[in-house]
């Protein structure tokens, strides 16, 4: 017998919610379910996109819609194009941005979900100054987001 009620989720383009997590960067909210979180993410070339950080209960999964990615994975850092796909185990810490000069168009997978949307929107209420950075790392534990600070990301970015 299947424990999950055997109904679909539809999310058209038009009702979803959309947030911008900084002046570069859409996240378009898709679906918030305790078996996947889904988002949309349009990151504008320049934008500075998501920095070091890991989950310890979720793998995220990363489909390249359009564009160009860069993409940190432990010390690795890699750039993906249109059609590519990286998938980030728990506690693997990552990073992603367009890459120079690009922008990047991607579909963004959590599972199991995360109840991760308010997230979202946090970030967008310290984007506009709704909110303190501290609030991000008050609710670390909550959203299943943790900050590292990494030294390979740094250089392939231009920051060292």
């Amino acid at each position: 017998m299947n424990a999950f009620p055997l109904t679909p989720t539809v999310v058209r383009a038009a009702n979803a919610e959309v947030v911008a997590d900084g002046p570069s960067s859409l996240i378009g909210l898709l679906a918030d379910l305790p078996e996947v979180t889904v988002n949309r993410a349009g990151l504008r070339a320049g934008s500075p996109g998501a920095p070091p950080h890991f989950h310890t209960r979720a793998t995220e999964l990363f489909f390249v819609l359009g564009g160009s990615l860069q993409a940190l994975t432990g010390e690795e850092v890699v750039t993906l194009g249109a059609g590519d796909l990286l998938v980030v185990p728990p506690r693997l810490p990552h990073a992603f941005a367009p890459a120079a000069g690009e922008e990047a168009d991607l579909l963004v997978v959590f599972t199991p979900g995360m109840d991760r949307f308010d997230y979202y929107r946090l970030l967008e209420r310290v984007h506009l100054g709704r909110a303190e950075v501290a609030e991000l790392r008050a609710t670390s534990e909550r959203f299943d987001n943790h900050y590292v600070d990494s030294p390979a990301w740094r250089r392939a970015r231009g920051a060292e």
